[in-house]
């Protein structure tokens, strides 16, 4: 996806991928915007005489490709599907589902493309200008994709007021990871001294600091997640009869991770203002506050006050984790540039693989429970051979993934095709097939 992205999400590559086992591989000098999306890579011993002739030695990572085109797949089924499978559905807070991996295979394959970008870069501002020019494009468009200027499938209406617009969405949070990603391979790796890295001690010698980045990231997250102090506060929801209701949810707590009176919500309505988060937060799916659960249904009697309240997933402050998805991504990433052999690559991605499910999972165990909506640490710890034709669908959803995004996950479509109607808007073809009502 060209969410380099937002997503969502581990990868192999293959020995064949390029079309023989023996073939070497050399990567591109510079950070194009299509390497960025791809991973792209270049044949061995051909020097490019022309832009033109380099182009044609470029070849795409087809695993990259594949694992992108899967997490667009996945993506749609959960969000077509979801619906009617609760199972698959995002968690309404603490645990995991399948829908809650797709982000983050979103951000990692973010990562990984960067290590390819940026394997040399010969001109680091240029560099940075691109990286920063591309991320505030990425931004833009989500801004306007999930801002709220496109509604929904059953309203023939567009446009928002930009005093209640959204401000963060998936492709908001991946611009920023990107970025953030981008600038670290670009400033800070050492500069190789002569030679190959053939270990695993050399390359984190030289990212280093890249992972400190990631660390200082993590301790960040935690020390407010769990230190900063978060008052009682008051919001207003108006009913669709016009009415005002008024609520007051007392916290006075600090540490806590539920969905009232965490930090990560706090930090979002002081900064972005409440009237800019997502008005329809996944706890309304939580037992105190639907009496579907796990759908959404009727508020209980006895609902908390916070059940109504905007929440935003891709907020503020869990966007730090989120960047450390990507971060892991990267180094991941360097692992295919610096070591040519594949049972290397599996050897040392298996490693760092098992090293963080094993504490992922004990720190869900001990009470940091994975969590998506908050970006918890124990939620961010959570081969294709080579054979083009069985997995060409998902190849090429792979190299079109921002369009499908654009085009389905985001009802344009829909909401293009819903726009000819027959005498009255409700006669639409998307009624004709049983989709719009």
């Amino acid at each position: 996806m060209e969410m380099t992205t937002t997503t969502e999400k581990c990868i192999s590559s293959s020995s064949s991928v390029h079309g023989g086992n023996n073939r070497r591989e050399e990567y591109p000098k510079e950070g194009a915007d299509d390497d960025v999306e791809a991973g792209v890579l270049g044949r061995d011993g051909e020097a490019a005489a022309s832009p033109a002739a380099a182009a044609t030695t470029r070849q795409r990572l087809v695993s990259l490709d594949v694992f992108r085109g899967i997490t667009v797949a996945l993506m749609i089924l959960v969000d077509d599907v979801g619906g009617i499978v609760p199972a698959i559905s995002h968690s309404p807070w603490d645990g995991v589902t399948l829908a809650d991996f797709v982000f983050p295979f979103f951000l990692f394959i973010v990562g990984v493309s960067l290590a390819f970008a940026y394997k040399k870069v010969p001109d680091k501002m240029l560099a940075t200008k691109k990286a920063m020019l591309r991320a505030v494009k990425l931004f833009i468009v989500g801004l306007i994709l999930q801002g709220g200027f496109f509604h929904g499938i059953h309203e023939l209406t567009y446009g928002v007021d930009i005093r209640k617009i959204r401000l963060m969405g998936v492709l908001q949070r991946i611009a920023i990871a990107y970025l953030v990603v981008a600038l670290c391979e670009i400033w800070l790796r050492r500069v190789s001294s002569g030679g190959d890295i053939g270990s695993g001690s050399m390359l984190i010698t030289r990212y280093h600091h890249q992972m400190f980045v990631g660390l200082v990231l993590v301790v960040t997250y935690l020390v407010i997640l769990y230190g900063l102090h978060v008052p009682d506060w008051e919001y207003e929801v108006t009913s669709p009869d016009s009415t005002v209701k008024h609520f007051l949810v007392k916290c006075g707590v600090k540490g806590d991770t539920g969905p009232g009176c965490n930090a990560v919500g706090m930090i979002d309505r002081s900064v972005l203002g409440i009237q800019h988060l997502y008005a329809h937060p996944v706890y309304l799916k939580t037992e105190q506050c639907s009496m579907d659960s796990p759908r959404n249904g009727p508020l209980p009697p006895n609902a908390p006050s916070w059940c109504e309240a905007p929440f935003d997933p891709e907020g503020l402050l869990s966007s730090l984790m989120a960047i450390v998805t990507c971060l892991i991504g990267l180094q991941i990433g360097h692992v295919i540039v610096h070591f040519k052999k594949h049972n290397e690559r599996i050897k040392r991605w298996s490693t760092l693989s098992l090293c963080l499910l094993t504490l992922g999972f004990s720190l869900h165990l001990f009470g940091l429970h994975m969590n998506k909506s908050l970006y918890s640490l124990s939620y961010t710890c959570v081969d294709v051979k080579g054979y083009k034709r069985p997995v060409f669908p998902m190849e090429w959803m792979g190299k079109h993934a921002l369009m499908i995004f654009v085009l389905v996950a985001c009802n344009i479509v829909p909401v293009l095709v819903q726009g000819f109607y027959w005498k009255e808007p409700s006669n639409n073809l998307l009624k004709l097939i049983g989709i719009g009502g």
